[in-house]
């Protein structure tokens, strides 16, 4: 009995142990399992967010070049579109000069040399000058035009110069704010695709852990069911002797003495 005792009380004591570090176990597992799935659930949000956001980047730059292309071809159109008006402005104000101020130049001439003849013939005398002659009011009539259409050829051309002038400058700020704009993107979508890529190996790591810990869970509950089952056959074992032992022990010290009395007394004891 005293061997079986100790059997037992060694027993139970080594079985409760295992059992409260499987149920720890179990725990443990649980724990980690349901701290996996939130962190699948919380990256996989992230993840979605993140490609959609680089989606997104990636569409707002192919838009913006398609912009930039158009900008760009539109300011090629006006520069060629102004540039011919300027020469076609040009070539109209030198034929101009050369319908209109030459003939006056002549006209010009004529009179002075008129007026030089007069004066020879009459030198002596201070005759006043001659009236102009019959064509000097047409002659001024036409100057007067072509200075006229001259000057608003000017200002025709001096328009689309500031015009020229603007649109490079558009330009030039256009390009520059593409530039920065490609520049920002770009330095954007390299950061969004590393944590892109991170949260994708911590997602697959998540989705791991989450595996191993619920095939854990899967094991530690087998082996604790079958601890829970070893303690119930020591129960059947053992309980019957544990709360017998005392009175077992007290009774078989009782036979004992009195088999020690009855061989004294056979031994011829008083």
């Amino acid at each position: 009995d005293e061997n079986k005792k100790e059997y037992c009380d060694v027993q139970f004591d080594l079985a409760d142990d295992k059992k409260k570090s499987l149920e720890r176990a179990e725990k443990d597992a649980e724990n980690a399992i349901a701290k996996a799935k939130e962190a699948i659930e919380t990256l996989t949000d992230e993840i979605k967010a993140l490609e959609a956001g680089i989606k997104e980047l990636d569409k707002s730059v192919v838009e913006s070049t398609e912009q930039r292309k158009e900008e760009n071809q539109e300011f090629k159109d006006l520069m060629a579109a102004d540039t011919k008006a300027k020469e076609i402005l040009k070539f109209a104000k030198k034929r101009l000069n050369k319908f209109y101020n030459p003939t006056l130049a002549l006209t010009q001439s004529a009179q002075e040399a008129a007026s030089f003849a007069e004066v020879g013939v009459h030198s002596n005398e201070k005759a006043a000058p001659g009236p102009p002659p019959d064509t000097w009011d047409a002659y001024a009539k036409k100057s007067d035009e072509s200075t006229n259409v001259v000057a608003m050829i000017d200002v025709l051309i001096a328009d689309l110069d500031k015009e020229m002038t603007e649109a490079k400058t558009d330009e030039k700020n256009g390009q520059e704010d593409y530039e920065t704009m490609m520049a920002e993107s770009a330095a954007k979508r390299t950061e969004d695709s590393k944590a892109l890529s991170g949260k994708l190996s911590a997602k697959a790591d998540a989705e791991k852990t989450l595996s191993e810990q619920t095939e854990v869970q899967k094991d530690t509950r087998k082996e604790l069911w079958a601890t829970v089952k070893w303690i119930d056959s020591l129960h059947q074992e053992c309980d019957w002797l544990i709360k017998f032992f005392d009175v077992r022990k007290t009774a078989r010290t009782g036979e004992i003495d009195a088999l020690v009395k009855a061989k004294e007394v056979l031994s011829g004891a008083d």
